[in-house]
């Protein structure tokens, strides 16, 4: 059961930046915090989340969260008061990252944690 809410998770939260990063700029939620570090840690949830859904798939996990990363970044060249730039990108795709393998690493040690149970 926790296994699907954590994939509900995954995909609200994707749909959630999505909708952040294209929406007009004065409808964009905010943090009290910087854009970069926004970025950041919107990617490195949606990676911890995607790994801990989908853990055998880990190149479709890749594909989907660091893909989303850049293509969401070339959508906002479609807005008119929007901008898509490389270095947010770049800042995304490193969250993503590591996120994933924040993810990866909470999986281990939870399984080496039960190996040493039995």
């Amino acid at each position: 059961m926790i296994h699907k809410l954590i994939a509900v998770a995954a995909w609200t939260l994707l749909v959630f930046i999505a909708y952040a990063t294209i929406s007009p700029i004065h409808a964009r939620p905010t943090l009290f915090a910087t854009p970069n570090f926004e970025r950041l840690a919107a990617f490195i949830v949606l990676g911890v989340l995607f790994y801990l859904a989908y853990p055998r798939h880990i190149v479709l996990v890749c594909l989907i969260v660091l893909g989303s990363a850049v293509l969401l970044e070339l959508a906002q060249l479609l807005t008119p008061d929007r901008h898509g730039r490389i270095q947010d990108a770049i800042i995304k795709m490193t969250g993503a990252a590591l996120g994933i393998a924040a993810g990866r690493t909470m999986l281990y040690f939870q399984q080496a944690s039960r190996w040493f149970q039995n």
